[in-house]
């Protein structure tokens, strides 16, 4: 009988301090702690960010093993997030899991996070449910396209295996996230600003207001002239009608969202269609937004696609991503010395 791999996750690149526990392929706990301290700051602060880590990191790694029934004698890896991220927050993950795994004599296994995300759609859980749409919790067939959209990265990956995957394009400035951030900050509507615009949008009518679109070659986006286009017309509204965003922010919200979902969804639909793919997933933080979910499905329906949209607590920084990917990487052997260090900067 082949023993069981164990793989304890970490994840701390940004503001979420997360562990998670998979067991031969099968998710058994995901628990993270977020950090309401940046709320007030307008985004994330590094140094408040890797002092709460290194207050976090501890209980939630006991709590993730005490979740999945498993003791840390049981591990047979600890899987980490090496990096993209901040670097502050990456060192209190990464010096965690080299101490724990040097501790119990067991590998290391570093992870690509934008990798994690990508992989996020080979989580497996006991339970599962059937209320949601067919395509969510299933896995994609390679090759297949991911649109990988953050509030750091907007990316269309080609992924032809777990460990084989290309950025055929990505943003040339700003991220989607990062524009839609930005322009809630413009409206007055506080940190973070994607579930706040997510919400308005859904009262509003998103055909209210056009904003400019970018012409870029290729697969690549740009998000920098959106976010002008919107300021500029906020500042001239506003300067008749010193309410208009008060007014008008559910049309500004619906408007804003269903420009960045046209966007993106017009080159991914392009790569797919020049690829020859029918097997188009989405992953990220802003996966999570409901306008691009809905343009997710109405994409499956129009172009015959078969779709895959991960959970919501997938879509966020999550160690069961990280602990996922560890669980592939152990099986090809693919472990990392304990000399290795955290990296801010990266791509797939």
């Amino acid at each position: 009988m082949e023993k069981e791999i164990v793989i304890l996750g970490i994840e701390s690149s940004c503001d979420d301090t997360s562990a998670a526990v998979v067991r031969d392929g099968m998710l058994l706990s995901n628990v993270t702690a977020s950090q309401a301290v940046h709320e007030s700051y307008g985004g994330v602060v590094p140094e408040l960010a890797s002092r709460a880590h290194e207050q976090n990191i501890v209980p939630v790694v006991h709590e993730a093993l005490r979740q999945a029934g498993v003791t840390k004698e049981q591990l047979s890896a600890v899987a980490f997030t090496r990096g993209p991220g901040l670097m502050g927050s990456l060192l209190v993950g990464v010096s965690f899991a080299k101490g724990l795994a040097r501790s119990l004599n067991i590998p290391l296994i570093d992870v690509n996070h934008l990798q994690g995300h990508v992989l996020a759609h080979f989580i497996r859980e006991k339970e599962v449910n059937e209320s949601t749409s067919q395509q969510i919790n299933k896995s994609p067939a390679f090759p297949f396209l991911c649109l990988l959209v953050s509030g750091g990265n907007s990316q269309i990956v080609l992924v032809e295996a777990y460990n084989r995957m290309k950025v055929i394009g990505q943003t040339i400035d700003d991220a989607a996230g990062e524009a839609i951030d930005k322009c809630s900050k413009v409206m007055g509507l506080g940190y973070p600003g994607g579930p706040i615009i997510d919400r308005l949008a859904r009262q509003g009518d998103p055909k209210a207001y056009l904003f400019s679109k970018p012409h870029i070659e290729g697969y690549d986006y740009s998000f920098s002239g959106l976010k002008t286009s919107f300021l500029y017309f906020l500042r001239d509204q506003v300067r008749e009608n010193p309410d208009f965003i008060e007014q008008h922010k559910a049309d500004l919200a619906a408007s804003l969202e269903r420009t960045v979902v046209e966007i993106l969804m017009e080159k991914l639909r392009r790569a797919a269609r020049d690829l020859g793919i029918r097997e188009v997933a989405v992953a990220g933080g802003v996966s999570a937004n409901t306008g691009l979910r809905n343009s997710f499905l109405d994409y499956a329906r129009r172009y015959h696609w078969n779709v895959y949209i991960p959970k919501f607590g997938f879509t966020t920084d999550n160690a069961a991503m990280i602990a996922i990917t560890g669980y592939y990487k152990f099986q090809d052997g693919d472990f990392c010395s304990i000399d290795q260090p955290a990296f801010s900067r990266v791509t797939i």
